[in-house]
């Protein structure tokens, strides 16, 4: 299949009338798949826009957007340059830290249910392999990057994934393209230039094929990914289907391979950071502790708890202040530190004036009265409803006066407890 045809074919499976976007540094890659992208939409009439990302990392990031421009107006694709700074103080190291902040850009940029095409080649693929190896990852780093996939309500692809670089250079020279080449890119220092530099040329001298055969091998550990995938969403519904929460005994019960499967099934599916193996095996070991037991293992991004024989998979929750108090109407929506609500609070019986009412963070000692049952206290109360320990540290407590009237979970919007003589609901429309 040519070039040409597997853009053309690329294009066939977006959205009909979406618009697709083109990642375009100025290099080579990105410049040949504007290229084949612009005339597959001239045949194909869709709309194509071309993203630039200036990163602001060195002195020839002017120049990269300069001439990214002249391309894009030369093809008559619209181009839109999005500026970018690269923090490194998170620990991920330059690449990692570009990278994070280029998609950051692409998701400020390309709407939800709209295409993103990519220009990785297949001695890309073999380099993500190389050093998902080195790194002692598991099938799914050892798949690399997919052909296609969701991403955060966007469709990513990358249409160039099979061709090798030489095929891209090639016909790059017969279309007398003109492209940039990053100087960053002979920086052997990181971790990708070296492999893309020494390592790879290395291998080749004695396997000729040796870019090849690595990404035919990343492909076929993407497609023991999807099977252990589907194993793992099997066991997922035998326990119960709830993929922030399993059953601690019932999930100890698996062979401990299918444990931590499942584990990190559920954290992908709920978008969060994978854990490291020794975190992982660490939250296993503690799968049988006492039901009144607080166990917490934490990874940056995530955090796994265990309490009354069930696992929860989280996502570390912003700090609240210590003090904080609101003043709220009961209509939607609640302004907090965790963000707006779209919930209401009002009287049941129908007042001359509006309630005035007051929100602030659980102190300890409160006490709210509920239909048939009296006044009791609210930390009883939650214990009751089975409200976990950390979330009730987090809980929101709406006053009348001095009179507690709701118990509000701020995270989910999400009433707890409600008093007698009061009506709570989310917002209508």
């Amino acid at each position: 299949m040519s070039l040409q045809s597997s853009v053309d074919r690329a294009l066939a499976q977006t959205p009909p009338g979406r618009c697709v976007w083109v990642a375009f540094s100025g290099g080579l890659d990105s410049t040949l798949l504007l290229t084949l992208a612009a005339e597959a939409c001239r045949r194909h009439p869709r709309p194509l826009h071309a993203l630039h990302v200036h990163h602001g990392l060195q002195a020839a990031a002017a120049d990269f957007e300069a001439h990214c421009r002249r391309v894009a107006s030369r093809l008559g694709v619209p181009l839109f340059v999005e500026r970018v700074a690269v923090e490194l103080a998170a620990g991920q190291g330059l690449e990692g830290a570009a990278r994070e902040a280029r998609y950051a850009a692409f998701a400020r940029r390309v709407a939800p249910g709209e295409t993103l095409w990519l220009a990785q080649h297949r001695n890309d693929q073999a380099e993500t392999f190389l050093l998902a190896a080195l790194r002692g990852s598991g099938v799914r780093g050892l798949a690399g990057m997919p052909l296609t996939r969701a991403w955060q309500a966007r469709h990513l692809a990358r249409p160039l994934l099979g061709v090798s670089r030489a095929e891209l250079e090639a016909a790059a020279a017969r279309q007398g393209l003109v492209w940039v080449d990053d100087p960053s890119n002979a920086d052997e220092a990181l971790d990708r230039n070296f492999l893309r530099r020494r390592v790879l040329p290395l291998l080749e001298t004695r396997w000729p094929h040796a870019g090849e055969a690595l990404a035919s091998a990343a492909t076929l550990c993407g497609d023991a990914d999807t099977l252990l995938a589907e194993l793992a969403d099997q066991d997922l519904d035998r326990l119960g289907g709830e993929v922030g929460r399993l059953p601690a005994d019932r999930l100890g019960e698996l062979s401990l391979a299918r444990q931590r499967l499942l584990v990190r099934r559920c954290c992908a599916r709920l978008g969060l950071p994978l854990p490291p193996r020794a975190r992982l095996e660490t939250l296993l070991a503690q799968l049988a502790a006492p039901p009144d037991a607080q166990v917490r293992v934490a990874w940056p991004g995530a955090e796994a708890r265990v309490w009354r024989r069930r696992l929860y998979l989280l996502s570390p929750p912003p700090p609240l202040p210590d003090e904080w108090d609101g003043g709220w109407s009961g209509r939607a929506p609640l302004a907090t530190p965790a963000g707006q609500v779209a919930i209401s609070l009002v009287p049941e019986r129908e007042r001359v004036d509006p309630p005035r009412l007051r929100v602030t963070r659980r102190r300890g000692g409160e006490q709210l009265r509920l239909p048939g049952r009296g006044r009791r206290d609210l930390k009883r109360l939650l214990q009751e409803a089975g409200v976990p320990p950390w979330e009730r540290e987090r809980l929101l407590v709406v006053w009348e006066g001095d009179t507690v009237v709701a118990a509000l979970a701020p995270a989910g919007g999400t009433w707890l407890l409600v008093a007698e003589g009061w009506r709570a609901s989310p917002a209508s429309g």
